[in-house]
């Protein structure tokens, strides 16, 4: 008679609550737990940290979001941003003369509205170099000036400047506007005035050289949703930005630290499923007999599967709840951990982390204890009489591939990156399989051995020989654990090294521009005596690419190409003959002792593949009304995380020399020496000095909170080893109890028993280490190679794994088997 759903749900609860004291279910449960757990955790303080550093970061856009244009934005895209409910913000930012009684000098202003800034905050002083004080931006009849400013037209505060036709009142020192400080190549002073009086100023005219800025605050979806409206209707002048695209430094920064955390999720998930698939066998295993007899009392083969699936799905559940209520709570310590670090107003969680969390740990659940279940509905009820008839086994194209299917799944979802995803489950299986062979083999030539070697040895190898298969899936375990951890930990540091190598104390803080060719000597002398190491002095002339092959440009390129911005301005233009130290040849060659044809130049790769251009391409640059023709005879990569001069395009020496050019640089300068920053200033009044202090603080302020989350990642990945070996342990347990029952009647004395699994666990351990060394190395190379862009090299102190792995595997080994030996020999021979 077919049984009711019901009447298989309350059979499953019940038979549930009646085992929840064996030790596979406690270890499946905790697998899960840890699995969601790790997963809500991760994907609650991924999205709220990025959230945060995107926070932080779109101060340098003073703005969630930013219309930038040549032209004023039109009527229709600023009503649409108002129709959303967006905060907004407008500013005019061009170049004039300021006028003084003692001079005139060029100055870079802004007209900004009363709620500029919308993101950040705005910092003046009563005096030169006076404390800071925050505030609103000046009101109309008055204006902000850089001290520097101040410096050069000799002014003091109440002083009165002429802006255009505009008289206005200099009324603070400007030390800080947000969006200027990712503004590397701002040439001139800066000024703040009030955008209610631009016009009286009659300075921005029809042809008139002007960036207009609307600047947008809101929530994401709110802002996507603006996005959605106007981007199609841009101008080829306009373009919209947020602070990945605003800033590249910032941008690859909040890369890496996704890819990190995603990457340890990805660890602490993968060992969990590990544990779900070793617990889910041996819950198979031990529940053989219960079927056979389940079937013989009328049970079906699709309901006896579907009870014991019942329960499973039950102990899921409970887990994955329970996981996502202590994600949610994790999380939430970390943000208290972290409170000194982020922004106050985080924004609210949601429930999408706790809900993927969960479906990562159902999905992990079907895919790896679903290929062990399914044999439990393929008990022959004559198993009740004859103990020695196993289910048929699976296919192992069903078995192997739901895991791999879930995990890919799993990975997918966590990374949301195809590289990271194909380089993790492309390197684990390749390492598996290949070491997983090399370790059977090894096993197979440890037979000769057994003759000569003491009892414990002969014992805990003969262990191990008995079952090939089972020891080499064990190592493989005990070998992930390793290898998760120390791949953790591998990158851990050497990421944040990386970054703090990127971001060294003494790293570029000042920018010279504007250096004259006739000062550039007295100027690099200065330099050296102020700082330890400045970078070169590169000369810089404006230009255009107009022609790509005597074809124009504007036909080449379309406008969604990455390109169309660098075809709409001029480039700063530079020539060396030596290779910046940044940089790297990624095609062709330098330009030593070249004599052929048109002069060369080399440019950056990244433009070069949205400007479709190779090797040979002709290039003609418009430079000041004189055209250049060069050939492309190089392609390099850039670091523009370094705070160093950097060049989309470097030309072959003499190809520009003939040109008026100024030079750039950039130095450290120690904090407390404003006062020779002046007497630089001084001495160059013609220099621009521009400081990048506030940016160089905000990417150091971003690695110490990523520091911190992957220390607390870690714990979870921690965890999850832990459930891998200790469903490792109990796969074998119930073997283990009867071996040692059986000699402990034959007269084995207790310390030859904890021996022998010394030896045993002791070479797993060994053999699992050696595993992870050699696996780490080949995931990490792939993983620097087609996910970080980092590059790689070996880690000797990883030949430490196979001593770390014998002391710990071993320790816990004999810790995790004890029941075998506190077993009564006479009752366990008993149940047979």
């Amino acid at each position: 008679m077919k049984q009711p759903f019901t009447r298989l749900l309350s059979l499953a609860a019940r038979q549930l609550l009646r085992d929840a004291r064996a030790g596979e279910l406690r270890v499946l449960f905790f697998a899960l737990l840890v699995a969601v757990a790790a997963s809500s955790a991760i994907g609650y303080f991924s999205a709220r940290l990025n959230d945060a550093m995107l926070l932080r970061a779109s101060e340098f856009l003073a703005a969630d979001l930013r219309l930038s244009g040549s032209s004023p934005a039109s009527a229709e895209q600023i009503e649409a941003g108002t129709r959303l409910g967006l905060d907004h913000a407008r500013m005019v930012e061009f170049s004039s003369v300021v006028a003084a009684d003692n001079g005139i000098q060029l100055a870079s202003i802004k007209a900004v509205s009363s709620s500029y800034p919308l993101r950040g905050e705005l910092k003046s002083a009563a005096a030169p170099y006076a404390a800071e004080e925050t505030g609103s931006g000046p009101a109309s009849g008055e204006v902000w000036a850089e001290a520097r400013l101040m410096v050069a037209l000799d002014l003091q505060v109440g002083d009165e400047i002429e802006v255009g036709a505009k008289r206005l009142r200099l009324s603070r020192v400007l030390t800080y506007d947000p969006d200027s400080a990712g503004d590397f190549y701002s040439l001139t002073p800066r000024a703040l005035m009030n955008l209610d009086d631009l016009a009286a100023t009659e300075v921005v005219q029809p042809g008139s050289r002007v960036r207009f800025r609307e600047l947008w605050r809101g929530d994401s979806d709110t802002l996507a949703a603006y996005r959605q409206a106007v981007e199609s209707g841009l101008e080829p002048s306009q373009s919209l930005d947020d602070a990945r695209d605003g800033n590249r430094q910032i941008g690859g920064a909040l890369g890496r630290a996704e890819r990190y955390l995603n990457l340890a999720s990805l660890a602490a998930v993968l060992l969990a499923g590990v544990a779900v698939a070793l617990s889910a066998a041996r819950f198979a295993a031990r529940r053989f007999d219960a079927s056979a007899l389940l079937r013989c009392l009328g049970l079906s083969r699709r309901e006896a599967l579907a009870l014991f699936g019942l329960q499973l799905a039950l102990l899921g559940l409970l887990a994955c709840l329970l996981g996502a209520l202590l994600g949610w709570a994790g999380q939430h310590i970390l943000f208290y951990l972290l409170q000194g670090l982020i922004p106050a107003d985080l924004p609210p969680a949601n429930l999408w982390p706790a809900l993927a969390g969960m479906a990562t740990g159902l999905v992990a659940l079907a895919g790896f204890a679903l290929p062990p279940l399914a044999a439990l509905g393929r008990v022959p009820p004559l198993r009740v009489l004859r103990r020695d008839m196993l289910p048929v086994p699976a296919s192992s194209w069903l078995v192997y591939g739901a895991a791999l299917i879930a995990l890919g799944l799993i990975m997918w979802r966590l990374s949301l990156d195809l590289r990271l995803t194909l380089a993790l489950l492309g390197g684990g299986l390749l390492a598996a399989l290949l070491l997983g062979g090399l370790l059977l083999l090894g096993l197979q030539s440890l037979r000769r051995l057994l003759q000569r070697a003491a009892l414990p040895w002969r014992l805990g190898l003969g262990q191990l020989l008995r079952h090939p298969l089972a020891a080499a899936g064990q190592s493989l375990a005990f070998g992930l654990i390793l290898l998760a951890m120390a791949l953790i930990a591998l990158l851990r540091g050497e990421l944040l090294d990386t970054w703090q190598d990127q971001l060294p104390e003494d790293a570029p803080n000042h920018f010279a521009l504007n250096v004259l060719p006739a000062e550039r000597d007295a100027f690099a002398a200065r330099l050296t005596e102020l700082s330890p190491h400045p970078a070169p002095l590169y000369p810089v002339v404006p230009g255009r690419l107009v022609m790509i092959n005597d074809e124009p440009v504007r036909q080449l390129v379309t406008k969604e190409s990455r390109g169309e911005r660098a075809i709409q301005r001029d480039l700063s233009l530079t020539w060396s003959q030596e290779l910046p130290a940044d940089n790297r040849i990624t095609s062709g060659a330098w330009w030593s002792g070249r004599d052929d044809g048109l002069p060369g130049v080399s440019v950056e790769s990244e433009l070069a593949e949205s400007l479709q251009l190779k090797l040979g391409d002709r290039l003609r640059f418009n430079v000041g009304g004189i055209e250049r023709e060069t050939q492309v005879t190089s392609l390099r990569e850039v670091d523009w995380d370094s705070f160093q001069p950097n060049f989309y395009m470097i030309f072959e020496p003499q190809t520009l020399q003939d040109l008026p050019a100024t030079y750039l640089t950039s130095f450290y300068l120690p904090p407390g020496q404003d006062a020779e920053l002046v007497s630089l200033s001084r001495a160059f009044p013609s220099v621009t000095l521009l400081q990048v202090d506030a940016l160089l603080a905000q990417l150091r302020s971003i690695l110490a909170q990523v520091t911190l989350a992957i220390e607390y990642v870690l714990l979870f990945v921690l965890a999850a080893g832990i459930t891998v070996l200790l469903a490792g342990l109990q796969a074998t347990l119930d073997e283990r109890i009867r071996q040692g029952a059986l000699l402990r009647a034959l007269g084995a004395e207790r310390k030859l028993l904890i021996n022998a699994r010394r030896a045993e666990f002791g070479l797993l351990g060994a053999a699992a280490g050696l595993l992870a060394a050699v696996g780490c190395e080949l995931v990490s190379f792939l993983l620097y190679r087609y996910a970080f862009d980092m590059s790689w090299q070996p880690h000797p102190w990883l030949l430490l794994l196979p001593v770390i792995g014998a002391l710990l595997i071993g320790m816990a080994g004999v810790l995790g088997t004890r029941r075998a030996l506190n077993a009564s020999p006479l009752s366990v021979l008993r149940e047979g």
